[in-house]
């Protein structure tokens, strides 16, 4: 497979001033095989230097070590400012800071990440939303934490399984639609007992559902831009992507 688009993209959203943000692709990297090439994650099997290569290239951007979460699917979200380089990272599925320097960043290979900011650019946060975690409320929590009105945040939708990829059991249909009626809108029929869902979609109404109106991005399809994303529906043994946003430094 030849891979060749650029390592990273500037998600497209009108942040204030200060807030900066970044996300990865699988390309750039020294990683090899299924993990080429430029693999973040330390947890999925990969040579661990060449993930701690990886890693130190994206390094190279910021002014401090992003704050890497141990994400378990769940929706518990930490104050970034809390951690330093070199601490156990926390287990966690989200992160806020309102310290300039401060990297939030999530992981994924088709769960969604979604990148948050204030209007006046005084705290960033970044929320890893598989189906589970997206369910339960971490996007909610997320926005709880940040401490700003809904109607103040922007959002931003990372690189996750398209709602032509992402074929889902009755459960998974349930679990959004047995709180959410208008959750029903997402999930058109596939197979008997199963569903396409549209994970872009329900991360809008719970983000509506808090206030946040102006949500961008959400075009991306992991599982069939196989040149520019990793996606564990794909290939089941894969690297990860890194979504990132931080305060900019005076």
């Amino acid at each position: 497979m030849m891979l060749s688009s650029p390592p990273w993209f500037v998600p497209d959203w009108p942040a204030p001033e200060g807030v900066r943000s970044l996300i990865t692709t699988r390309n750039g990297g020294v990683s090899q095989g299924m993990y080429s090439s430029l693999n973040l994650g330390d947890h999925v099997g990969d040579d661990p230097l060449a993930v701690a290569t990886n890693r130190a290239r994206l390094r190279d951007v910021f002014e401090s070590d992003p704050v890497w979460l141990e994400q378990i699917h769940g929706t518990r979200i930490v104050d970034a400012d809390r951690f330093h380089s070199g601490d156990q990272p926390p287990q966690a599925d989200a992160a806020f800071s309102r310290k300039a320097g401060v990297v939030c960043v999530v992981m994924t290979a088709d769960c969604l990440p979604v990148l948050f900011c204030d209007d006046s650019g005084s705290v960033v946060a970044v929320a890893h939303a598989g189906w589970r975690g997206l369910s339960a409320g971490v996007l909610e929590e997320t926005v709880t934490a940040m401490g700003v009105p809904g109607k103040n945040i922007m959002a931003y939708l990372g690189p996750a399984i398209g709602r032509q990829a992402f074929e889902v059991g009755d459960e998974v249909r349930s679990a959004f639609v047995s709180t959410d009626a208008q959750a029903a809108a997402a999930f058109k029929p596939s197979l008997p007992s199963k569903w396409l869902a549209d994970i872009y979609l329900l991360a809008r109404q719970r983000l509506a559902g808090q206030g946040v109106e102006r949500v961008f991005g959400g075009s991306f399809c992991t599982v069939s831009e196989a040149d520019r994303f990793f996606s564990y529906r794909r290939n089941g043994q894969t690297g990860r992507m890194a979504s990132m946003v931080w305060l900019d430094k005076p």
